[in-house]
């Protein structure tokens, strides 16, 4: 590729396509943020407008433009399949947010296309561009632990759901927060998920929450180690993210809830602060790996995380989504 700036658009300006949109901006090198879309004009105008960059009335105006060589997708993600797919018709890369589709033939479809038009498709798995799990990563890899036997993924929102009683899914908290702990737990534990049970509530007074809020997932890997993954939607206190990889020979600890390495002890007691949103806790992560999308199209090698990843990780949440339907062990497509 030359040696010009990238131009790149965000499709979805809620809060995450904005802050993509912010990070291009300012903080993304060789990068140029040349437009936003939004279903909502009324948003994305205000975006544009805040950071300076053009305003597509239309999706198809967007991707036809010829100073946009590839798009961020941060659409509601019953978007993302059409969204995806329509970029990579119009010949541009494609950094997708998670989850990549809701459905199995939606993820098979984006990566075809994406094939099919010789475009890049990378996955936005932030968590694996954090430096405590990229460090617990690379220590895995090095033997630091021995052999994973156990993974536990902790995942904990201050923050509920709004929404009249049953407006969202039972599958919803799976494919929306659990999705990045079943790719943490693919990667981190270099193993593939191959069954899940799982237990899927409404904890609460049901006529004023809008789906379930509670999930504990089981997985068992294919080499015979297990895992779980614990997902609470309204924990109150703060945003609480966790992982534990027990191994053969030593266990890793990742993450918290603590946001600055500062604790105040008196007599009353001992006090620290709390992270309070998920921006704050992966504002880096999510920094770092829009760069690195971007050094993917300088350098041409291949996206750290891949269709194929986003796929994988799709299929451990429909099948968890089934498994607390039934009540029984489900097998990973």
């Amino acid at each position: 590729m030359s040696s010009a700036p990238l131009g790149l658009a965000v499709i979805g300006t809620g809060a995450m396509g904005t802050r993509h949109a912010e990070n291009i901006l300012r903080a993304v090198p060789d990068a140029r943020l040349a437009a936003v879309y939004d279903v909502n004009a009324e948003s994305a105008a205000r975006v544009a407008s805040s950071l300076g960059c053009a305003h597509s009335p239309r999706l198809d105006e967007l991707l036809s433009r010829d100073d946009v060589q590839a798009v961020v997708i941060a659409s509601p993600p019953s978007f993302h399949a059409t969204h995806a797919i329509a970029a990579a018709r119009a010949g541009k890369h494609i950094f997708l947010e998670k989850p990549m589709a809701l459905t199995l033939p939606d993820a098979n479809a984006i990566i075809v296309a994406a094939e099919t038009a010789a475009v890049r498709l990378q996955i936005g798995f932030m968590r694996r561009y954090d430096p405590a799990y990229a460090d617990a990563q690379a220590r895995i890899r090095n033997g630091d632990i021995g052999e994973p036997r156990l993974f536990k993924g902790i995942d904990r929102d201050r923050d509920a759901p709004t929404g009249p009683p049953g407006s969202i899914s039972r599958a919803a908290i799976l494919t929306d927060s659990a999705i990045h702990d079943f790719d943490l737990a693919r990667w981190l534990m270099a193993d593939e998920v191959i069954a899940v049970r799982a237990t899927i509530a409404v904890v609460g007074d049901e006529r004023t929450i809008p789906g379930p809020n509670v999930a504990l997932v089981d997985l068992r890997f294919a080499r015979g180690s297990l895992g779980n993954v614990e997902v609470i939607q309204g924990a109150k206190y703060g945003y609480d993210i966790r992982a534990e990889i027990v191994g053969t020979e030593g266990t890793l600890l990742v993450g918290g809830h603590q946001k600055t390495a500062l604790q105040l002890l008196t007599v009353n007691g001992a006090h620290h602060d709390l992270t309070g949103h998920w921006l704050d806790r992966f504002g880096d992560a999510y920094l770092r790996e829009m760069r690195d999308f971007l050094v993917t199209m300088r350098d041409g090698r291949p996206p750290y995380v891949t269709g194929d990843d986003g796929r994988r990780a799709l299929a451990i949440a429909l099948a968890a989504d089934t498994a607390g339907e039934r009540g029984i062990e489900v097998a990973v497509s």
